[in-house]
């Protein structure tokens, strides 16, 4: 697997998503707790590097923060490229209460969403759809 460690591609991108990662963590939860994702056309994907090197810049980002992650990343799903990371650090107990409540929180909205899912995805704090949007507005930035 090819490291995209010095490319300046992925150095740009992670600068671009270390704040949005870290608004991504749940309010009060210390930093813990955060995940993102983003669906993209598989054309927009390929041209900003592929997913390979839009997952290392996300996994650049999460270092920055201290977080521990997993990442995953799909071309040609029926959403187009999907690509997300999450914190998988244990949540020391003082945040372990707004992290769940925060999960439990995006879980219960997801399932609301079901029955729509021919819609357009509501653009909501913490929704993919927001996600996506600015990841795409801050790539841009970085990009110019």
């Amino acid at each position: 697997m090819a490291s995209f460690a010095k490319d300046p591609r992925c150095i740009a991108m992670a600068e671009a998503m270390a704040p949005l990662l870290r608004r991504a963590c749940p309010e009060g939860a210390g930093g813990y707790g955060g995940s993102y994702q983003v669906n993209l056309d598989d054309e927009e994907a390929v041209g900003l590097g592929g997913v390979e090197l839009i997952r290392a810049a996300m996994r650049k980002a999460a270092r920055k923060l201290d977080w521990k992650v997993e990442t995953i990343g799909w071309i040609g799903t029926r959403f187009g490229t999907m690509i997300a990371i999450q914190d998988t650090r244990e949540v020391p107990e003082p945040y372990r209460a707004v992290v769940e409540a925060a999960m439990y929180e995006r879980m219960s909205a997801a399932v609301a969403r079901v029955p729509s899912e021919l819609d357009e995805a509501p653009v909501q704090r913490g929704s993919v759809a927001l996600m996506t949007q600015e990841f795409r507005a801050a790539v841009a930035d970085a990009r110019d």
